[in-house]
């Protein structure tokens, strides 16, 4: 029997109710066999014909945890027959008592899905990285009840963001590998709820501040007249409330609008003050709440204004992809991802590339103070009336789930390179403006004409600066490339709209130039060539910023099937900073964090340099080699006049002994680096990020393991296979062996916690000449 492809049913119940649990689950490396499946646990296999029927005989499947990544994967060389096929989802749910109610809400399917109950269907939906429901509550009607899901993770042509044949998974620049790579939660409703919940704050910095609360009244099949109050609060004080009477009809959603206002002085959520609000919303069936931030966005000519003051856009672009799991981690590790870009990386905004992104993510860039633009799924290709019909869906489902982010202050409505398509970019923008109406739409231009040879900067002369735009902000993906022996520059800003430069640098020198083990040369330049656009991007108020490409390595077919990983992250596929971060690293105040990255490794192999590139935001740099003064660095300000810390430039020996580089502000020594050539004393380095897990057999924290020499600096070109061990309850998420040469020199796993098994979790990574290193994390 051919497996079924999923065709889309929505109906009026797939709405949005919030975030879902949110459970981690993989089958690589593992160092325990899996549990046995509980009464709600999942079971897992490829699919077969009556594998959604009551009576299925389920001893071929598998217990998995949630989100889970249907195929296995190692770190990289993935492919995509691993997953272009068709698997099964069964999990086990009692009948329900009369006069409730029961959804199972699904956070995200890749990349399609068809839900059974007792081998009836109820729902389904194509296309992942959107929320979606099935109203279970007249199917659960047995003692014992199967809820199985049908997830397509096939190449699909009618699924955004897929193109065309002949390439299939290969024709877009990011691999997709399913299943259910989001959460699963089966939800009890009381008789009457909210839904589609909107907290809008409006006239943030006028005389008369309000938030208007709209949502949508469900009673099921309850025909009455019902009372509805909200709350705005700041922790346990209640600033503002209001309420009104809803009259539903019993068999459709009834909308309501409670406005709260003479609120007294508010705090403004802004970069460095990220101040969050809660909105309660009370029904007869309970309460619902959102946060929220009140904060003034404009997008001029001139840039961005936040709370009435230009704010440079200085950021990347983000893949959710992970090495082992594809997009299957929990809430805390895409909230790490969140804390790197802003703590470690120092951006103002990430762009959520190319696709609506886990809800976790979010709420950490609303916590951190990380600007976000997020955009629908799409790449490079518009396709038939089925296929826009979707991109519609796809707008209107992103821009309800995400429109109470402070965070957020862009939709892209207009999909990752595409051609102009008034009609369609008409209706998105429309829809992005109907349900949310407060923030600017964008969507990312490509170049008709990728220069070649001597760069003048001229106006910008493309095509798609006379066509029509249906978009607030015209964004454009700069590659201009230089001729040789040249830094890039990017064209010059349109004049007549709002301009930014949405990616910048990532594919210029190639999909393989940015490895760990690429030429030291090519891996420092790639610092340089992004300091080199953000320098640019600073030159006139007319470049609203640049976000350049990318944060993270990522898993990609398109121009590089051999390794399957676009090499183009300032962080590798583990979030480990390259030497390209250096100057990512350095664009923060001293005050905040000093910092000294050199873009280059201090080893044995290591020859004289002549103006070897120094990352650092101190005001002068000290340099020693064997304890001898080298000439006395040099700011580079005359190839990077606007940045705010250009790199320094120092003349070097060939390595032997140790270096030190002291960081002077004003007469203040505030930081300072070792490094030593010889390799006989290198050491293993292992360290997690979190000590603290839960264990509800969901949670991870990822392990680091790296070669680093005796004061502690990275080892460039290490190399060796790490062997791991794990006691205590938790599985290894990962390659065992992991082979460090890979990625010279640091590599990573994650440690995944099980379910109601609390205690201390040990870790030992092995290495055949390093010896062996462990550490400790604890499920609570």
């Amino acid at each position: 029997m051919e497996a079924p492809r999923v065709v889309a049913r929505p109906t009026r119940r797939e709405f949005l109710l919030g975030a879902g649990l949110l459970v981690a689950s993989a089958h690589v490396g593992c160092s325990a066999p899996p549990e046995p499946a509980r009464e709600d646990g999942w079971l897992f296999g490829p699919y077969q014909a009556g594998s959604t029927e009551l009576d299925f005989d389920e001893s071929s499947l598998t217990p998995v945890e949630l989100p889970h990544c249907a195929p296995e994967l190692s770190w990289w060389r993935w492919h995509p027959r691993d997953w272009d096929r068709v698997w099964v989802y069964r999990c086990h749910r009692p009948e329900l008592p009369r006069g409730q109610r029961e959804v199972v809400h699904f956070d995200g399917v890749l990349s399609a899905a068809e839900v059974f109950v007792n081998g009836q269907r109820v729902g389904g939906r194509v296309g992942g990285y959107l929320p979606f429901e099935c109203e279970l509550t007249d199917r659960l009607t047995r003692p014992d009840n199967v809820v199985a899901v049908v997830v397509d993770s096939r190449w699909g042509l009618d699924v955004p963001p897929d193109r065309p044949e002949p390439q299939k998974p290969w024709s877009i620049d990011f691999y997709q590998p399913g299943g259910l790579v989001r959460g699963v939660e089966f939800r009890r409703l009381p008789q009457v709820f909210c839904t589609e919940l909107h907290a809008k704050p409006e006239n943030v910095g006028g005389p008369d501040p309000r938030v208007t609360v709209t949502g949508k009244l469900d009673s099921g099949h309850l025909a009455g007249t019902f009372d509805v109050s909200a709350q705005l609060v700041d922790g346990a004080q209640v600033l503002a409330e209001g309420a009104t009477r809803v009259r539903t009809a019993g068999d459709e959603l009834a909308p309501f609008t409670i406005t709260l206002q003479d609120l007294p002085e508010v705090q403004l959520w802004d970069l460095d003050s990220p101040k969050l609000y809660e909105v309660l919303v009370n029904t007869p069936g309970g309460q619902s709440r959102v946060r929220i931030g009140f904060r003034d966005l404009r997008f001029e000519v001139d840039g961005f204004y936040l709370n009435g003051r230009r704010v440079q856009l200085f950021g990347l672009n983000r893949h959710e992809w992970y090495p082992y799991v594809g997009a299957a981690m929990p809430d805390r590790v895409h909230r790490r991802d969140a804390q790197i870009l802003k703590e470690e990386l120092n951006c103002a905004m990430v762009r959520c590339s190319h696709y609506p992104q886990s809800e976790a993510f979010l709420d950490a860039c609303d916590e951190l103070g990380l600007l976000v633009w997020e955009e629908a799924p799409g790449w490079d290709y518009i396709g038939d009336q089925t296929w826009r019909d979707r991109v519609l869906r796809d707008v209107s489902g992103m821009v309800l789930r995400d429109r109470n982010h402070p965070s957020i202050i862009a939709w892209g409505t207009r999909l990752n390179e595409t051609e102009d398509d008034v009609a369609l970019y008409s209706k998105t923008r429309a829809i992005a403006n109907e349900l949310d109406g407060t923030r600017a739409t964008t969507g990312a231009v490509n170049s008709s004409v990728v220069a070649q040879g001597p760069v003048v900067p001229t106006p910008f002369r493309d095509p798609f600066a006379t066509t029509p735009l249906v978009q607030d902000v015209f964004a454009f993906n700069d590659y201009l490339v230089p001729p040789p022996g040249q830094l890039p520059t990017l064209r010059e800003p349109r004049t007549d709209l709002p301009y930014m430069v949405s990616e910048a640098v990532g594919v210029l020198t190639g999909a393989k130039a940015f490895r760990r083990t690429s030429p030291v040369r090519v891996q420092a330049d790639q610092g340089v060539l992004h300091a080199a656009v953000h320098d640019k991007a600073m030159s006139t108020p007319q470049y609203m910023g640049l976000l350049g490409w990318c944060a993270f390595d990522y898993p990609s077919g398109y121009g590089n099937a051999e390794d399957s990983i676009k090499w183009a992250g300032v962080c590798d596929f583990f979030r480990e900073p390259k030497l390209g971060a250096g100057f990512y690293q350095s664009q923060t105040d001293p005050a905040n964090r000093p910092v000294i990255v050199p873009a280059f490794y201090w080893g044995p192999d290591t020859g004289p340099m002549a103006d070897a590139v120094i990352w650092s935001n101190c005001d002068r740099l000290e340099v020693r080699v064997n304890g001898v003064a080298v000439p006395p660095p040099r700011l580079d300000r005359d190839r990077f006049p606007h940045l705010r810390h250009p790199p320094f430039l120092v003349s070097l020996p060939a390595a032997s002994g140790d270096l030190r580089i002291d960081g002077w502000v004003g007469q203040q020594l505030v930081a300072s680096r070792r490094f030593s050539a010889d390799p006989r004393q290198d050491e293993l380095q292992l360290f997690t990020d979190d000590q603290d897990l839960e264990a509800d057999g969901a949670d991870a924290t990822r392990a680091v393991v790296a070669v680093v020499d005796r004061y502690g600096a990275r080892r460039g070109f290490a190399g060796g296979r790490v062997h791991w061990r794990v006691s205590g309850p938790a599985t290894l998420v990962g390659d065992n062996p992991l082979d460090l040469g890979h990625n010279g020199g640091v590599g990573a796993v994650w440690l995944r916690t099980r379910r109601d098994r609390p205690g201390r979790i040990r870790l030992t990574a092995a290495h055949p000449a390093l010896g062996s290193r462990s550490v400790t994390v604890t499920a609570h």
